[in-house]
């Protein structure tokens, strides 16, 4: 059964950093890229960032230059380091594989991240 955990949200003062984490389970993590997205209240989900089976990664722009998406193979784990927070970046973020063979999504919960002015 496959099954992604988010995990590292919480909250920090504008300018601060985190850095998510998203545990894939399941023996899939490289069968295609994995995406954050992210969904502040009263808002549409947006897409923040993608890491490909190869270790491309690709941004928005809203994100750009302040956060860097990152996989680590043998931990089946996704990162997401963001710096220079700020109170628009607060939002649920959760992660997503995409099984290519499949064309499959599977979701996470999501965890909150607050960046306080």
């Amino acid at each position: 059964q496959v099954q992604l955990v988010e995990s590292g949200g919480g909250l920090v003062q504008a300018g601060g950093s985190l850095r998510l984490s998203c545990l894939v389970s399941g023996s899939i993590f490289s069968v295609g890229p994995i995406s954050w997205y992210r969904q502040a209240p009263g808002k549409q989900r947006e897409w923040v960032a993608s890491i490909q089976t190869s270790g491309t990664p690709t941004y928005a722009d809203s994100v750009k230059g302040r956060f860097s998406i990152s996989r680590d193979n043998a931990r089946s784990t996704v990162y997401l380091q963001m710096n220079a927070l700020k109170p628009e970046d607060t939002a649920i973020y959760t992660c997503k594989l995409f099984v290519i063979s499949s064309r499959t999504d599977y979701w996470g919960q999501g965890t909150q991240v607050t960046a306080s002015s």
